[in-house]
């Protein structure tokens, strides 16, 4: 599949720029984790979203962010700094599909990305909705859109 080789020959760039992006947005806890560490959890998103797209399956990623939004949510990490990771991931490998597949292929492929990524960020949201309904957490509290302030 054209998709699966694109991402495997940017790898390393899409890796590159997406934890270039990561640094700049100045996340508090993702700026406290260090280079080294946002790479490796970068990485492992990636290959994880590759190896969904080789298989046709969406296990994987519905594990791995329900474990992420696990440790992110014990960690205190917001579920915007951790959906924001995600999001610049799949922004890199996005640009590197649309520059690299063939446009007879490009639907399918940014579907199949897409589709991929779109199932981890709702694991991740439905964990992290699920772990906060069970202790109060402020970036979920709204109480404030409705007292006028």
């Amino acid at each position: 599949m054209e998709l699966i080789a694109v991402l495997g020959e940017a790898r390393s760039e899409i890796l590159e720029e997406a934890s270039l992006s990561l640094e700049r947005s100045r996340l508090e806890h993702y700026g406290a984790s260090g280079k080294e560490e946002l790479r490796r959890r970068l990485e492992a998103l990636f290959d994880i979203v590759v190896d969904c797209l080789g298989a046709r399956r969406l296990d994987r990623v519905v594990k791995y962010s329900e474990e992420v939004a696990r440790d992110r949510f014990n960690a205190g990490f917001g579920i915007g700094e951790v959906q924001t990771a995600f999001n610049l991931l799949e922004e890199s490998m996005w640009r590197r599909v649309v520059a690299g597949v063939p446009s007879g292929e490009l639907a399918e492929a940014l579907g199949l990305l897409t589709t991929v990524l779109g199932v981890g960020k709702d694991a991740l949201a439905r964990a992290y909705v699920s772990l906060a309904s069970h202790e109060h957490v402020s970036s979920l509290d709204l109480r404030a859109l409705f007292e006028g302030t």
